[in-house]
């Protein structure tokens, strides 16, 4: 009896350690698959999207599948291929971003360069469901009325992106106007007679002077007002109804000459107190959502935090992170490029930070060239006149700094303009965060010192700025183009006029950007006149090592070095002279 009760106890611890083990391997197994579902983002629902307020499935569509693909074989064609590299803008559709707490703003957006994954939880429109036969919205009424569209392939693409700049917060029109561009003269409220030609070169409708002639947000009203308010009248690029006709710089139209699409835009009024889009501006935009889907080409994966990203990327550097997707949209359209796996960023909080403190700006690497601009509110002068020559709005809507950084290339239009203000820039990892000097970042042609396991966290420019700036945008369009030569200038000067401090950043003539430190060697310390402009402009001719493509020869981007500085010599002379 005793040697069974022994053997019956002894069973039964068997049996308890056993279960135990069990129970601890379950324990281990469940947590491996919670690290595995948080280093996946993995997803508590199947991908889905609101498309024209309708519920959509988005289905296994990997990171290759783009939003245009997927709308177009959903049935809703409206919207085009034109160039699949976000040049035409065919593609436009609108999305619900952010603005600012509990409030939405509708954005504009190539969708042949974006993943389809990206929009899961998302919001989108395309000009379906922006109104229907018979019930056209205010937007495709006046192209309609105005024979803005002709053979229609772009017309949908220009519905959208107007529809964005007609629901913007803070269009408005000007004193004396109507709000719909109608000054009751007969004229469009724009400078205009109908005629598509000015009322006066240089001065405004009302009589005023201004200088707005690249776009750079400089008022046509001459009140000092940020051109992205849209508020003046008669510079050829504003309405008198608020309307900024950059809004449309990435639509291109073969048929129409513009002006009738610019009649258009210049005829809109405010929308209406029931309007629903404009009723949705006061609700709060969707938040972003953790993602995972796969196909037969690769995954997809949207982490829900910067430490699940960096975890993921530790597991799988050879990864393509993607935030606006604008280079490597076009690599996976043009090239046909694939990756077993894109992470996708844009929706990172800890990428998305902004801040300004008493030495210096913080700008996530994730946040949009659009939102960049806007936040910092005309603090950096020198990126005001970079951001509209910066492709066009539908991509800067999109595109950021981390990415415009991060694929190190020597034509990108932001490093430049970085490496004048001195920037650094936060790289992280798993192993933490260090700081790079912009100026040391880039080591070759498209290679840099991040390391394949770390991202660009966050852009940062030390304040005070220089006083005085300029960026010089050389290229064969005046927008929505790619630099043949990019120079950018920050300048001070003592009391004496003599040159303190001065940084040159160069674009478009070695096979990384970089600082033109012969030059500012030739400036430095010496008094701002022509002849050490003159002086310091051959040192500048002789900077970087210049090649000759389909965009520039050698000796062009050689004569554009050696002719900018004059140029932003005389351009501070000008800003000099009283008015």
């Amino acid at each position: 009896m005793a040697e069974a009760a022994a053997a019956a106890q002894a069973t039964a611890a068997a049996q308890a350690t056993a279960a135990a083990q069990a129970t601890a391997a379950a324990q281990a197994t469940a947590a491996a698959q919670a690290t595995a579902a948080a280093q996946a983002g993995a997803c508590a629902v199947e991908p889905r999207l609101v498309v024209n307020g309708r519920t959509r499935e988005l289905g296994e569509v990997g990171g290759h599948v783009t939003l245009l693909e997927w709308l177009r074989g959903s049935g809703l064609t409206g919207c085009k291929e034109g160039c699949a590299e976000g040049e035409c803008g065919a593609c436009a559709v609108l999305v619900a971003r952010e603005d600012g707490p509990g409030r939405t703003r509708w954005m504009a957006i190539n969708a042949c360069l974006v993943p389809a994954a990206a929009f899961d939880q998302q919001e989108v429109v395309t000009a379906e469901g922006l109104g229907r036969p018979g019930q056209l919205h205010p937007v495709q009424r006046e192209m309609a009325e105005r024979g803005g569209s002709q053979c229609g392939y772009c017309t949908p693409g220009f519905i959208c992106s107007m529809a964005a700049e007609y629901y913007r917060p803070g269009r408005r029109p000007a004193a004396g106007q109507d709000g719909s561009g109608q000054d009751g003269s007969g004229q469009d409220g724009s400078g205009q007679d109908g005629s598509g030609a000015p009322d006066g070169a240089g001065t405004t409708a009302t009589g005023q002077h201004y200088q707005a002639p690249n776009g750079s947000g400089i008022s046509a009203t001459g009140d000092g007002e940020s051109g992205w308010n849209g508020a003046g009248a008669g510079d050829g690029e504003h309405g008198a109804n608020g309307f900024d006709l950059h809004a449309l710089s990435g639509n291109l139209c073969r048929c129409t000459g513009y002006r009738p699409i610019r009649d258009a835009a210049y005829a809109l009024g405010q929308p209406d107190e029931e309007d629903p889009f404009a009723a949705r501006l006061a609700e709060p935009a969707p938040g972003p959502a953790a993602t995972a889907t796969s196909n037969a080409q690769g995954r997809y994966v949207r982490p829900a935090s910067l430490a699940e990203a960096l975890e993921l990327l530790a597991v799988h550097p050879d990864a393509r992170l993607v935030a606006g997707s604008t280079d490597w949209g076009v690599e996976l359209n043009i090239r046909g490029a694939r990756a077993e796996l894109t992470i996708g960023i844009e929706r990172i909080a800890e990428l998305r930070e902004f801040s300004v403190g008493p030495g210096r700006i913080d700008i996530g690497a994730a946040l949009s060239l659009s939102e960049i601009e806007a936040r910092l509110a005309g603090r950096v002068p020198l990126l005001d006149q970079m951001f509209p020559q910066f492709a066009s709005r539908l991509i800067r809507n999109g595109a950021t700094l981390g990415g415009n950084l991060g694929t190190a290339s020597p034509i990108g239009d932001t490093p430049p303009a970085l490496l004048a203000l001195d920037a650094t820039l936060v790289l992280a990892s798993v192993e933490g965060e260090r700081e790079v000097l912009l100026a040391d970042y880039f080591t070759g042609y498209r290679q840099s010192v991040k390391r394949p396991d770390e991202l660009i966290k966050t852009i940062r420019i030390p304040l005070p700025v220089a006083p005085v700036t300029a960026f010089h945008k050389i290229a064969k369009r005046r927008f929505d183009d790619i630099s043949s030569v990019a120079v950018a200038y920050a300048l001070k000067l003592d009391d004496d006029q003599r040159v303190a401090s001065v940084r040159i950043g160069l674009g478009g003539v070695a096979a990384t950007p970089l600082r033109a430190m012969a030059a500012e060697e030739a400036l430095r310390g010496r008094p701002w006149t022509r002849d050490t402009v003159a002086a310091a402009a051959e040192e500048l001719a002789r900077a970087g090592t210049p090649m000759s493509d389909h965009r520039a020869s050698e000796a062009y981007r050689i004569a554009m070095l050696r002719n900018s500085l004059p140029k932003f010599y005389a351009e501070t002379q000008e800003e000099a002279r009283p008015r």
